[in-house]
């Protein structure tokens, strides 16, 4: 069934009959079944599903990270399914924002540097840009670390200037695959807390990918990834 989250003329992100299958010795394993899915600007939308569902592959697709077997992809209303490699990337860096499970810090990095890092990769380097980290860092409790190595903070700590990074070049739309997984249960209250409420607060659109019933119930809308489909 359609993943449709509201009807309008406002859509950021839609995918349509996405399909998508990885080789193996036994034959090519189905992982994205037809999947349809739309999402306004400014909503959220959680994704859940078992292990092997296709849940991080979806995102990946969704990203354009990586490319699908059939179905259409478009970006604010621009398809982009079949564009190459290089345009995918210089378009991505200003418009979608990544939060990891696995943070992705650079580890030779402070925490300024590496939020500084993503608007680098966008060709955006000056004192807008660092002002704009600076107060990202500060708006999610890392002021106070804003030149520390990244290796010297915890986990928390880590995914808090992870999210800062994501905000940096002010995309409209943020994927966070699991970013609390690797986190204690009240960090990761802590963590997800923050990243819903920046995403409010900068009128972001997001998609979560969680295992957390709990967490999943914080955003706007809830999907249940099957088997490649929505049920």
């Amino acid at each position: 069934m359609p993943c449709e989250v509201n009807s309008s003329d406002d859509i950021i992100l839609e995918a349509k009959q996405l399909e998508k299958s990885f080789p193996s010795p036994e034959g090519a394993i189905s992982v994205l079944n037809g999947v349809d899915f739309k999402l306004r600007r400014g909503e959220s939308v959680s994704i859940r599903g078992e292990s092997g569902s296709g849940k991080s592959t979806l995102l990946n697709v969704l990203s354009g990270l990586e490319t699908t077997d059939g179905g259409e992809l478009l970006w604010n209303g621009q398809q982009v399914s079949g564009r190459s490699l290089s345009w995918l990337a210089a378009r991505r860096s200003n418009y979608i924002g990544f939060v990891f499970q696995s943070y992705y810090l650079a580890p030779e990095l402070n925490a300024l540097e590496n939020v500084l890092l993503g608007a680098r990769i966008a060709g955006r380097i000056g004192s807008t840009a660092i002002d704009r980290a600076e107060f990202l860092l500060k708006r999610v409790g890392m002021g106070h670390r804003l030149r520390h190595g990244s290796v010297k903070l915890s986990g928390g700590e880590r995914q808090r200037v992870a999210v800062a990074r994501a905000l940096i070049n002010d995309p409209p739309l943020v994927l966070a695959d699991e970013p609390t997984g690797n986190l204690d249960e009240a960090t990761g209250v802590a963590v997800m807390d923050l990243l819903l409420e920046l995403a409010g607060e900068e009128a972001k659109s997001l998609v979560l990918v969680t295992h957390n019933p709990e967490f999943a119930k914080l955003t706007q809308h809830q999907m249940t990834l099957h088997f490649g489909q929505f049920s």
